[in-house]
């Protein structure tokens, strides 16, 4: 599945999600990622995150679809991370 996943945390623990995110998708900009990812992978990744998540201050957000070519992106302005799509 492809997955947008965006997220909110606290200072302290914005840099191990950062950490976490990157083995798994696609660095974006700013706390997005996108990818495909399966089901058991994205929830290796939100069982990891969960040890140093404060759920009461931190969030996060998962848009999935069946493949990133049944979403638009549209970007305005800068893009920050060009993604090459090998075949």
């Amino acid at each position: 599945m492809y997955v947008i996943l965006v997220y909110d945390f606290g200072e302290r623990r914005v840099g191990k999600m950062l950490k976490l995110c990157r083995r798994y998708l696609n660095w974006i900009q700013n706390s997005v990622f996108e990818g495909e990812i399966s089901e058991a992978r994205l929830k290796e990744l939100l069982m990891m995150c969960d040890v140093f998540m404060k759920k009461d201050e931190d969030s996060i957000i998962i848009f999935s679809g069946s493949s990133q070519y049944t979403m638009n992106k549209q970007i305005v302005g800068k893009e920050r991370a060009d993604i090459d799509i090998f075949l």
